[in-house]
């Protein structure tokens, strides 16, 4: 469990000092008065700050450690998990591992790894008021998937530009279908939609 230990004049000061310390909000955090603030004598002598411990209850680092370590180690996978919290964006990124368990942990167009991700928002956000938006990625996977859709959805927009015909893409997640979406929202000549039900929604190229 993370916590921190902080002195001010007020226990309210040193509290704030810590929340903003470990990034979290009061209702994470449980807090515990060390010392209680004392004015001493005349103001002056033998004054005294607050001293509190503040520990974070909830903490979506620390179970997102412990999600991911399991979820690996049943893998047979070895990696290390950097594991950083951003306002409400838990961002995780997994390193030190191999081109073959790579492959394994990101799975065909990435499936594996996006069912990871969405398991671990789940554990993330249980008995949670605020939404924690999780992102994992492994060695820039995701940037260079990004880059292979918006040149695939360049190049079947020319298609359908000039074939005159539908052009239907393979299935594909939400998030993938919002990049070819963006990608081709400017596009002359062609428009997008997307047709069929989850998991086998898919993105169609049409020429206007």
């Amino acid at each position: 469990m993370r916590f921190v230990v902080k002195t001010a004049k007020t226990v309210e000061e040193a509290l704030q000092e810590a929340l903003v310390e470990l990034d979290a909000k009061e209702d994470e955090v449980k807090v515990e008065v060390i010392d209680e603030p004392s004015k001493g004598l005349f103001g002056l002598i033998g004054a005294k700050e607050a001293k509190i411990m503040v520990s974070l209850i909830n903490d979506p680092v620390e179970i997102s450690d412990n999600f991911l370590s399991n979820v690996l180690k049943l893998m047979g996978i070895e990696a290390t998990n950097l594991i950083k919290k951003e306002g409400n964006n838990l961002i995780v990124e997994i390193t030190d591992i191999s081109p073959t368990d790579m492959g394994i942990l990101i799975g065909k167009r990435g499936n594996t790894l996006d069912s990871i991700q969405y398991l671990l928002s789940l554990a993330v956000n249980k008995n949670r008021e605020d939404y924690i938006k999780v992102i994992i990625d492994s060695e820039g996977y995701r940037a260079k998937r990004e880059e292979t859709l918006k040149k695939l959805a360049n190049k079947m927009a020319e298609k359908a530009k000039f074939s005159k015909r539908p052009v239907k893409l393979e299935p594909m997640n939400p998030y993938e279908r919002r990049i070819i979406h963006s990608t081709l929202q400017n596009y002359d000549g062609v428009t997008t939609y997307s047709e069929g039900e989850e998991p086998f929604r898919r993105v169609v190229i049409v020429s206007k």
